[in-house]
């Protein structure tokens, strides 16, 4: 009997995690972090759901975190087996999983911090018997920092013992991300890797992100009977998008018959904007924001959509259609992974080939772009007035440089903040999204959000372009199932918000699939 359970990504987009039991081997799909409330978050985080002593391998869609961010909880508790995805992925995750450690002890830094400073401010209040001033507050600020922009870590860990206050510590470290990497191998497309005992995978490509895939997943029973396929899409990209390579559709004979599919539904109920759209949408809203004297700032994903942008950027400058104002990528990660995008140019797709490199030029680098590495110089451009492109993360706003671009320019109605991308439930990009694009909002009646515990008038401009999504909409994951050559008996419907996954699920059963959204915990037997 082969059974796959589902335990993250399964009613709700991420923290992606599925197991495929074999009766043999106990195989993982993904391992993604969930992202959403900080405190709802670390919980699902912490809790792991799987014995990982009893995980033969994993297998990994794409090194995006919501699939990607647990791999060092899972390498430092008892797993002992290989993680197992392309070739791209695994250069990827070099620098998305230290970035993700690093995040998880600045944030932990950056609570102990907060919660020690309001402790001492009122410790001094209640000494003096008055509110205490702006002086004394920078007094007990720069107690804490060895610079401006640097914390003191070891006086804000001895304060804490001091006073015998709780210290939040990170969900895992840069150097149990470290340490995780050692685990991870990377495979060609097309080539047929063993998972298990009589158990392999094989790699088509996904179009999502550099180096996503559909894992073809082959189960040849013991007793030699009939073997099964599972395919499990990870996510699912667009189609005649930028850069990559198309959703594979024509698959091996031997992949053909699929016993169980396992597909997302970020979008399952949506149309994006065509992709021809994308350069005019972008340039028009550059126009606005510059006309106005603003800049335009532009949450990104430093994986995927951020080399998107540039590559975008790139063509509009060369066009000459647009003025040539900086464009500023803030984000070491992005920096990094734009090399790693250089690295793999036979992922591209026919017109990355003819447009830039066949003429010898990298789509990713131009005469006005700067990436920006040192905190100094970040804070120097958030301070900038003049007209520019910062193109910052994280993707959902919830951590990183972008927190500081909004909290300098989210009160100002000349500039910009341009969402290109899903921003989940409960996220600060949703927030900004959903308060930004109300129809009766103004400048005059300006709604707050809060950003780094304090509140901001939302007054900058907030639009939204659709089509830069790297998640197919609803027709092209129909695409996928009934457009390509796959035969598929049982479809598991998952990574997606309750409606986009019902809408989908039911256009799937009308066309006579047998499809179903599994719930957190429950599990599908294959026979």
């Amino acid at each position: 009997m082969v059974e796959v359970g589902f335990f993250g990504a399964a009613g709700e987009v991420t923290g992606s995690m599925h197991m495929l039991d074999t009766g043999v081997d106990k195989i993982l799909l993904d391992c993604g972090m969930f992202q959403g409330r900080r405190k709802e978050s670390r919980e699902k985080n912490e809790n792991f759901p799987i014995n990982r002593s009893q995980i033969t391998n994993m297998v990994l869609s794409h090194a995006h975190i919501d699939h990607s961010g647990r791999i060092p909880l899972l390498t430092k508790e008892g797993f002992s087996g290989r993680i197992i995805t392309t070739r791209p992925t695994k250069d990827a995750l070099d620098y998305m999983l230290l970035d993700s450690g690093h995040i998880q002890e600045s944030d932990a830094l950056y609570l102990n911090y907060k919660s020690l400073r309001s402790f001492l401010y009122q410790a001094e209040q209640s000494k003096t018997k008055h509110q205490i001033s702006n002086k004394e507050k920078a007094r007990i600020k720069n107690l804490l920092k060895t610079s401006p922009h640097e914390l003191n870590v070891e006086a804000i860990a001895a304060l804490h013992k001091e006073y015998g206050l709780d210290m939040v510590t990170p969900l895992y470290t840069q150097e149990d991300a470290m340490e995780s990497l050692s685990f991870i191998d990377g495979y060609p497309f097309g080539s047929e890797v063993m998972i298990g005992t009589g158990t392999t995978v094989k790699f088509y490509v996904a179009g999502h992100i550099l180096g996503s895939a559909f894992s073809l997943i082959t189960v040849n029973p013991e007793n030699g009977g009939k073997p099964l396929k599972i395919l499990f899409t990870g996510d699912v990209g667009r189609f005649e998008k930028p850069i990559l390579k198309d959703p594979t559709l024509e698959f091996d004979e031997e992949d053909r018959e699929i016993d169980l599919m396992i597909i997302e539904s970020t979008y399952g109920d949506r149309d994006h904007s065509p992709v021809a759209d994308l350069s005019g949408q972008l340039k028009d809203t550059l126009m606005r924001t510059i006309d106005r004297g603003g800049a335009l700032l532009i949450p990104s994903f430093a994986f995927g959509r951020t080399q998107e942008l540039i590559y975008i950027l790139h063509q509009l400058y060369d066009s000459g259609t647009v003025p040539k104002v900086p464009v500023y990528v803030d984000s070491p990660l992005a920096s990094n992974i734009t090399k790693v995008f250089g690295e793999h140019p036979e992922t591209y797709d026919k017109e990355t080939h003819k447009i830039f490199l066949e003429k010898g030029i990298n789509p990713f680098y131009f005469k006005n772009i700067k990436f920006v590495e040192s905190v100094e110089e970040s804070m120097r451009v958030t301070q900038d007035n003049t007209p520019h492109i910062v193109i910052s993360a994280s993707g959902m706003c919830e951590a990183g440089r972008i927190l500081h671009h909004l909290r300098y320019k989210i009160h100002n109605p000349k500039h910009t903040i341009l969402m290109v991308g899903y921003m989940a439930n409960h996220t600060l990009g949703r927030r900004i999204e959903e308060l930004g694009l109300q129809e009766n909002r103004t400048a005059d009646k300006a709604p707050e959000v809060k950003i780094l515990g304090k509140s901001y008038p939302l007054r900058a401009h907030v639009e939204k372009i659709g089509g830069f999504s790297a998640h197919a909409d609803r027709h092209e994951l129909m695409k996928v199932v009934a457009g390509s050559n796959l035969r598929v008996k049982n479809i598991a419907v998952v990574h997606g918000e309750a409606e986009q996954s019902q809408a989908f699920a039911r256009r799937l059963n009308e066309k006579g699939y047998n499809a179903f959204i599994p719930k957190p915990g429950d599990r599908f037997k294959l026979k």
